[in-house]
Order: structure tokens, then C-alpha cells, then sequence
């Protein structure tokens, strides 16, 4: 199972460090995930520039970057992070209006886009739109703030998305530590985002090998 380290922070000089933080554990071709917040769909509002995603990208070519849009209207600023260098785009089954648009825009840009649900939303509101999307996300926290806890009922819900999309790709975001990603492994998830664990750690590469060390 793939560990992918989460950024959730305020501003762009905390986000330049920590992607700076994790190219030194990562390997070419590895992803970082990075929480984009509006205080809308969310109670915090972070760091929101995708103008200042293309230094990253710059700067770090050879990391790809997964963009976790929990904002009120990814279908109007979905283009821009695509734009600006975004190698995968998560949008929230609860506020986009136009799957297919974000999906076609997705094509045109050739990245993939993960549609991902909130703890409240019932697993089973993703079954039509598991013919046309290949990525999908389980929030088991609460959209917004880092360092939650994991939330056991997220469970269920990736052996339910298992069970009926057999080939999809399924991410688990929020809660991470050694126990819960094991338990996420077993009930089907194919990658975790990690942000608290690993950040707050003191030795941030211990922090990741101790987590792929729980899933290998």
C-alpha cells in the first residue's frame, strides 16, 4: 500500500517547507498530497494559491502533487490547479455539480481525478459514478483540520467501495498512525495520506518508514 504524505498549513511559506521536507525522504515519482481549504465547505481556511503551485512544481519536478480541493466550487477553480501543475485532482461528491466537466477537463490535462465523500455521506451514493471514475477517496475524518481522529466507520465503507468497484484505485485520508493504516490495507484501501504523523514527529523520514513499514 502507497503512504503519501499530507500538507494541510496556512500559508506558503509553511507549505514550501514541508514539501522541502519531504523531497528529502521521497523518490522521484512519489506523491505529496496537499489540503486546499476555503472556511466554507470547512471550518479553516489554508493555504489556497494555485499561482504559487507552479514554484513547487518548479522547484520539484520530479515529485507529483495530488490537490485535495474541499472547497464549495471546485467545478469553477478545478482548471486553474490543473493549470498550474496539479498531477492529480480530489474534488468532494458533496459540492461538485458537473462530474463530467471536471472529469473531461481532467482528460484534457491527462491527470486523473479522485472523487472522494465525507464521513456523513453514505458509501453507496458513490456507485454511479464508479463507471467513469477510477480514483476515489474515503474522508475518515472531518473535512478541514489535521490531526484528527480516525473515524472506525470508514471502514465499511472502503469494503463496500471494494466490493462493487473491484479496480478502482481507493485513498483513505485523515487519521493515519501504524494501527489505522493496517486496518485500512485490510478492508481494501490501496494508499493513505499521512499529514500529523508524520509532520509532528520529530524525524519526519522515521515518522513515513514507520508507516510503510505497518503496510508491507
Amino acid at each position: 500500500m502507497q503512504i503519501i504524505p499530507a500538507i494541510n498549513c496556512e500559508d506558503y511559506k509553511t507549505l514550501s517547507r514541508l514539501v522541502e521536507q519531504s523531497a528529502g525522504f521521497l523518490s522521484d515519482g512519489d506523491w505529496i498530497h496537499i489540503d486546499v481549504t476555503d472556511g466554507k465547505f470547512t471550518d479553516n481556511a489554508t493555504w489556497n494559491n494555485p499561482e504559487e503551485l507552479r514554484s513547487i512544481k518548479a522547484t520539484y519536478p520530479g515529485l507529483n502533487l495530488e490537490i485535495h480541493l474541499m472547497v464549495e466550487n471546485p467545478d469553477e477553480v478545478v482548471e486553474s490547479w490543473l493549470q498550474a501543475g496539479a498531477n492529480r485532482i480530489v474534488v468532494h461528491l458533496e459540492t461538485i455539480s458537473s462530474p463530467d466537466m471536471i472529469l473531461d477537463l481532467a482528460q484534457k490535462y491527462g491527470v486523473d481525478v479522485m472523487l472522494s465523500i465525507i464521513p456523513s455521506t453514505p458509501a453507496d451514493l458513490l456507485l454511479p459514478h464508479t463507471n467513469s471514475f477510477r480514483y476515489f477517496q474515503i474522508l475518515a475524518v472531518e473535512p478541514g483540520l489535521a490531526g484528527q481522529r480516525f473515524k472506525m466507520g470508514s471502514l465499511e465503507k472502503i469494503q463496500f467501495l471494494r466490493d462493487v468497484a473491484p479496480d478502482a484505485k481507493i485513498e483513505v485520508d485523515g487519521g493515519m498512525t501504524p494501527e489505522t493504516a493496517r486496518l485500512v490495507k485490510i478492508a481494501g484501501a490501496d494508499m493513505v495520506t499521512a499529514a500529523s504523523y508524520i509532520f509532528n514527529s520529530q524525524n519526519q523520514e522515521k515518522a513515513y518508514k514507520e508507516l510503510n513499514g505497518s503496510v508491507t
